[in-house]
């Protein structure tokens, strides 16, 4: 499937987009990436969060492919190039997040695991670092290693202290809403709302990139999320935040949090990760909630996370350098 390409944002050259059909008929929009380096380090996986898309990720996966990273991207369902679930393209809508699990585990077995090169490591943001965080327990976890920019532990205002909210939400699903817009809800991307916007990045050139994507291909546009779409984040939070989830978590991961985080709960994520013992936390002070379209302070304190975590990466930066 096409991707988009602007002259601020050019699609990275090598480039081979597809699809699949996922098991209830969903078509799932991926594309994949040769390294661009001499270094053979495996493969990225690379997972946005809830509304985003493979196009906003095309710097991080420009800066994946130089360290030697073969990239695999997909659009989650309901966004994206990805098929939308209801007649109202612009509403974010998933019933169960387990639907999110099944094209994950499709997507790795069809696409990454027979066409790219091992090993793989997941980095996902927010709502993807959920879904990955979801897979860390099933049976067979693809990743090696996983890192996690600002995982949607909780959302903010915390979903898990709240139950007379959870409880209301249910009702409304129980009801017959679940296809309406969360209150306040609207059906323009947060990027082109302001001052929501700010609340995600404080960098305005990368910010403003965005805007120019969507403005471009405004069918990559998703609104806010419905009542469905929250029913079932709050199941899922209540779900990885239940006694002995994190403990039971195997496979190394690290953690990059955004000091000023109003979007997901930075409170719950330090508690979390306390909790798994495979787990490093990096607080990233003065970062908001979209560490990877932050301005180059931030997001070279990412890198530098990254290069002392993912083994074979360009840089050596021990783990004392870096807060680990």
């Amino acid at each position: 499937m096409e991707l988009v390409g602007i002259a601020r944002n050019p699609v990275p050259n090598g480039a081979v987009p597809g699809s699949f059909v996922a098991r209830d008929g969903v078509k799932i929009r991926y594309a994949l990436w040769p390294r661009t380096a001499d270094k053979r380090l495996g493969t990225v996986c690379l997972f946005g969060g809830r509304g985003e898309f493979i196009e906003k990720y095309f710097e991080t996966i420009t800066d994946l492919r130089r360290r030697g990273f073969a990239v695999a991207m997909m659009d989650w369902r309901g966004q994206g190039g990805s098929d939308r679930l209801l007649r109202n393209p612009r509403k974010g809508h998933v019933e169960d997040f387990a639907d999110y699990d099944n094209d994950l585990r499709q997507f790795m077995a069809e696409i990454v695991l027979p066409d790219c090169p091992a090993p793989f490591y997941g980095v996902a943001h927010s709502m993807g670092a959920h879904i990955l965080l979801r897979s860390a327990l099933t049976k067979v976890c693809w990743f090696d290693r996983i890192m996690l920019s600002a995982p949607m532990i909780d959302i903010n205002p915390e979903m898990t202290k709240r139950p007379f909210l959870r409880a209301f939400i249910e009702a409304l699903v129980l009801f017959g809403g679940g296809d309406f817009y969360v209150p306040g809800g609207r059906p323009e991307s947060f990027e082109l709302r302001l001052p929501e916007a700010a609340q995600h990045t404080s960098d305005p050139l990368r910010l403003d990139r965005v805007r120019e994507i969507l403005k471009t291909a405004p069918w990559l546009t998703l609104g806010s999320p419905t009542i469905g779409w929250l029913n079932a984040a709050a199941r899922s939070i209540m779900h990885i935040n239940s006694f002995g989830f994190a403990s039971a978590i195997r496979v190394p991961i690290l953690i990059v949090a955004a000091g000023n985080d109003t979007v997901v709960s930075t409170r719950i994520i330090e508690q979390f990760s306390s909790q798994v013992k495979t787990c490093r936390l990096l607080v990233i002070a003065g970062a908001r909630h979209e560490i990877l379209q932050e301005r180059a302070e931030i997001r070279d304190q990412f890198w530098a996370a990254f290069d002392a975590y993912v083994p074979g990466s360009n840089r050596t930066m021990s783990e004392s350098q870096i807060g680990l």
